[in-house]
């Protein structure tokens, strides 16, 4: 068998090698052509003639072997009357090169050669995202900072290349990964916002050169860390105000809603309010919402609006020929207001000028009146409006002439004088009295004269054992003393009332344990 089978490749040997020669002999060189063809496909390999001749006899060889041909059309392999090689039902073991070999009429012979690729596919190409969730149109969403797998597949025969793409906001088409094999994927590390956009594996066959796309949209959901913003612009008309609350950096679109009407999908939500609408100490809020993380994801932005409340000093007082400065502090509005001065009772706005020079620091709204006059007296109204109302500070602006000023000097320090003169009175006077101060205070004194009241220390019971008798000792040995009540008389007339009155009325005797005595001065 072996012998058998040494011996048929030796003849397709010499037959591939007689073609060969034949080739070279008559000068002719093998036309080459390539084609490709799907299993089951019918494929016609082409015998190329000079002109319109007719062969008279084509023989076909696959790598140096003869094919068996014929004209029944239940035959996989016919050759037509042209030459050519019609193949039904192409399968991938016809894959190879054909040899073509004709002998034209002229006794000269044609060569040519047809390689043949069976190929099938790229087909059936799938792609798949994970972790995603699908939408209702089929595209894909994950969350920021997942880490997502992508995997493709597909069959293709005999070989096919697998490349994945992307195409997102930023970039166009580009190549992420590529490869060799029946499926390809990779992973994407803690995704962000800018992986959002359509990725797309693409299945190339080299043998047919037949490329398929299979493309799917992945979007990744965020929501901020931060709360929405609320804020408020001013229009032309001060009665009017506009609040605008922006969520950023929120992906999709969040619903938002002030509190005062219904929840609006959209980034920013713009709302305009009157003056009639609202209050002082109104508290005004914003509620954001991501229609897709669930309410618990719910943020929320609120002020509270206050009326202007402009302060500064009520009076001034300024000499003529000098420049005087009013101030006006307003800190407290919301939304803030616009602060403008006016003058007198008609209110009429100041503008900035040589006379007047307005000027602004922080919070602090100046008027400088330049060079001032009489006619500069008066009222001045520091005008602070925001959507809630109107305030007014009230600013009189006095104007002295220099007399008047010099008058007012002179009286200064004749008061101040006055004032410290009245002190050192006042101070000499306490001064003289300090012993009846030092001793219970200056007594009381009536129109007919007072009681005087001394204390004395026992000691001196010795000076004045005759004028005051002394009671029997008590058990305890302690003595006691009489405390004799004095009258000094304020007129002879009293001396005789005193004198008539008897010892017994004049005097009130009491116990205590220390001596004490009344004594007359």
């Amino acid at each position: 068998m072996k012998a058998v089978a040494t011996l048929a490749l030796l003849q397709l040997y010499i037959s591939a090698t007689a073609d060969l020669v034949t080739a070279e002999v008559s000068g002719n060189v093998p036309i080459e052509t390539a084609l490709s063809a799907s299993p089951g496909d019918i494929v016609v390999l082409p015998c190329y003639t000079a002109g319109k001749v007719t062969p008279l006899v084509t023989r076909w060889t696959k790598s140096g072997r003869e094919i068996v041909t014929g004209g029944d059309p239940t035959r996989r392999f016919i050759v037509s009357p042209n030459g050519s090689l019609k193949i039904n039902g192409t399968m991938p073991g016809d894959v190879g090169n054909y040899l073509c070999n004709s002998t034209l009429p002229d006794n000269s012979s044609f060569l040519a050669r047809v390689l043949l690729q069976v190929t099938s596919g790229p087909e059936n190409v799938s792609t798949s995202i994970s972790p995603a969730t699908a939408l209702s149109n089929r595209t894909l969403f994950t969350y920021r900072g997942s880490s997502v797998t992508l995997r493709c597949s597909s069959s293709s025969y005999s070989s096919q290349h697998l490349t994945w793409a992307f195409r997102g906001d930023s970039s166009s088409n580009d190549s992420l990964v590529s490869g060799s094999g029946s499926s390809l994927e990779f992973t994407i590390q803690d995704i962000q916002p800018s992986a959002q956009g359509f990725y797309s594996c693409r299945a190339h066959n080299p043998v047919s050169n037949v490329t398929v796309n299979s493309s799917t949209e992945l979007l990744v959901y965020y929501v901020s860390d931060r709360h929405p913003e609320c804020k408020w612009t001013l229009t032309q008309n001060t009665s009017l105000v506009q609040f605008t609350c922006t969520w950023l950096e929120v992906y999709p679109t969040p619903k938002l809603r002030w509190d005062m009407g219904p929840f609006q999908v959209a980034d920013s939500l713009n709302v305009t309010m009157s003056r009639s609408t609202l209050s002082d100490g109104q508290t005004v809020n914003c509620t954001a919402q991501d229609q897709h993380l669930g309410p618990e994801k719910e943020k929320s932005c609120s002020f509270t609006l206050k009326l202007p409340f402009p302060e500064g000093e009520p009076l001034v007082s300024t000499l003529e020929a000098s420049n005087v400065t009013l101030t006006c502090t307003e800190t407290t509005s919301k939304p803030p207001a616009i602060t403008t001065w006016r003058k007198g009772v008609q209110q009429d706005y100041i503008e900035s000028g040589s006379k007047y020079i307005l000027s602004l620091e922080g919070p602090v709204f100046k008027l400088t009146i330049v060079n001032v006059t009489k006619e500069d007296e008066g009222f001045y109204f520091c005008h602070s409006e925001n959507p809630l109302g109107l305030r007014e500070l009230e600013v009189e602006l006095t104007v002295k002439t220099a007399s008047s000023a010099y008058t007012g000097v002179v009286i200064g320090i004749f008061i101040a004088a006055l004032i410290v003169g009245s002190a050192v009175i006042i101070a000499k006077v306490v001064y003289n009295s300090r012993d009846r101060i030092c001793l219970g205070g200056f007594g009381q004194v009536d129109d007919d004269g007072g009681d005087v009241l001394s204390l004395v220390e026992s000691d001196d019971e010795q000076v004045f054992q005759d004028a005051v008798p002394r009671l029997p000792p008590i058990t305890n040995g302690h003595h006691t003393t009489l405390v004799q009540i004095h009258r000094i008389p304020s007129s002879d007339h009293e001396d005789a009332e005193t004198a008539d009155t008897s010892p017994q009325q004049q005097e009130d005797t009491v116990q205590t344990e220390e001596p004490v005595e009344l004594v007359e001065f």
